[in-house]
């Protein structure tokens, strides 16, 4: 997937006060939506809050008889509608393959002729492809009633993207559905957003909206009652994109304080779109890792490699791209920012100095990726000792995005939050993850059940990675005696994927 940077994260459908009567009756009132490319926006509450009104809304559809105020604009592109029983959109008498291919068909006649078979088809594959199902004769012959439900929502949103739609709406895509079968939607409708299609989630599924969601807007009788980010569920993976190879490579680390030694011939990788955690007992190592993947331990020995070039050992020496590469998010967000200084200016900054941007465009994508994480501009105007922790959390996130790092560096930054706050941050790092913000993860952490979200797991000791692998494996069945230690003294917990 390309990487959906701040600059590019202009809504590409809003609505804007949006109240719709039908008989006298309200059934929207001053419905406000902002939906950015890359970003998977749920809208639950319970049957006739209006979820659906609002998903026609944006396809310019309205009940019989409704009488409609406010504004509803889309940009940028087509709007995409996945309905709860996708069967009622396929033409049943005409296969798969047919249906595919006159809307691929469409697509290319700008082409020479001799070209438009050959690039029709193509574009037919590459949506396949990217549904996940099989792009094989079998299939392109059957007729809609002979797939299943799953397969037919694949169908649908390869004609969604066909036709290039840059949102989404799902209607209820789990209701009546077994666990295997939701789970197997939310790996699809994860894929579609990180291909930097915004998703409009209409959904009263809590555990999906919560494994899916980067922020959740509440409906109750027609009004928005509530909104913000999206809190993990616990149980959300991180990571697991897949986008390509390495893209941080750490190869026999060694480093020390003063003459003690503190990492010892540590080597490790993270891949495009994954997160990696390290865990680990306090003196492990974790934090010296931390600050010399980021340049802040220059006094070290070995190799760090940012796709696939060396970076210089110390922050002095790196290039201003190099800086911006790699990012670190400091435990203390309150310690990392100038107490005589609005948050946004200094959010703003990290722009200037980093990506070298124009003031005016600066200050625009900061307060955009601010709004986006929860601080609107008022409350990111203010001085940092009247933000909380966890607003201060979110701000040091947004600074270190905004230098559209490749690695993510996160140093025990949920530690000492209750778990509302806490979940709210990873819920806040899974959702720049997972739309390309960041290209890598690494989380340093104590906490093991945070661990369990990531893709792998690195588990440090004495300064040296004593067990590293996938998080299933090296919390469900450790192999080295100092991780069954960690497991055991930790507690039963559910591992994501379980």
């Amino acid at each position: 997937m390309t990487p959906v940077h701040t600059a590019a994260q202009d809504p590409v459908a809003v609505i804007e006060g949006l109240r719709v009567e039908i008989g006298g009756r309200v059934v929207l009132d001053g419905v406000d939506l902002s939906l950015r490319p890359g970003r998977i926006t749920a809208l639950t509450g319970g049957s006739g809050s209006g979820k659906t009104t609002v998903g026609l809304a944006l396809l310019g559809e309205y009940p019989a008889g409704s009488r409609v105020t406010g504004g509803v604009r889309v940009p940028q592109g087509l709007i995409g509608y996945v309905p709860q029983h996708p069967a009622a959109v396929l033409n049943p008498a005409r296969r798969i393959g047919a249906l595919l291919s006159d809307i691929a068909r469409g697509r290319v006649r700008h082409l020479p002729r001799s070209r438009r078979r050959t690039a029709a088809r193509e574009r037919v594959l590459d949506a396949l492809d990217r549904v996940r199902l099989p792009a094989d004769g079998r299939l392109l012959r059957r007729f809609p009633h002979q797939l299943s439900g799953g397969q037919q929502q694949r169908v649908v949103l390869a004609q969604v993207l066909l036709l290039g739609a840059r949102v989404v709406v799902a209607d209820e895509p789990t209701t009546g559905q077994d666990p295997l079968t939701k789970r197997g939607v939310v790996d699809l409708l994860a894929d579609v957003a990180r291909q930097g299609i915004a998703v409009l989630l209409l959904s009263h599924d809590t555990g999906v909206v919560r494994a899916l969601a980067d922020e959740v807007v509440v409906l109750r009788d027609g009004r928005v009652r509530d909104a913000g980010p999206a809190a993990a569920s616990g149980r959300a993976p991180l990571g697991g994109a897949g986008r390509g190879g390495a893209v941080l490579d750490v190869r026999s680390l060694v480093a020390r304080h003063g003459r003690t030694p503190v990492l010892d011939r540590v080597s490790l990788t993270v891949g495009a779109g994954e997160c990696l955690a390290v865990v680990g007992r306090s003196g492990s190592g974790k934090t010296t890792l931390a600050r010399c993947l980021s340049g802040l331990h220059p006094r070290h020995a070995g190799e760090v490699h940012l796709d696939g070039q060396p970076l210089p050992a110390g922050l002095r020496d790196r290039s201003r791209s190099q800086v911006a590469g790699v990012q670190y998010v400091f435990q203390d967000a309150k310690a990392a920012f100038d107490e005589y200084r609005p948050v946004a200016d200094q959010v703003t900054r990290t722009a200037v100095r980093l990506r070298g941007a124009a003031p005016a465009v600066a200050r625009r994508d900061a307060l955009a990726l601010l709004s986006a994480l929860g601080l609107p501009a008022e409350k990111a105007a203010r001085l940092p000792a009247h933000l909380s922790g966890g607003e201060l959390q979110r701000a040091a996130l947004a600074r270190a995005a905004l230098a559209r790092p490749r690695v993510l560096v996160c140093d025990e930054i949920t530690s000492g939050l209750d778990p509302v706050a806490r979940d709210a941050v990873l819920g806040l790092l899974g959702g720049l993850l997972r739309s390309g913000r960041i290209e890598a993860l690494v989380l340093i952490t104590h906490d093991l059940g945070t661990a369990a979200l990531a893709d792998r797991i690195a588990v440090m000791e004495d300064g040296r990675v004593v067990e590293s692998g996938a998080a299933g494996r090296v919390l469900g069945a450790p192999e080295h005696a100092f991780t069954r230690e960690l497991v055991a003294a930790e507690g039963t917990f559910a591992v994501p994927g379980d």
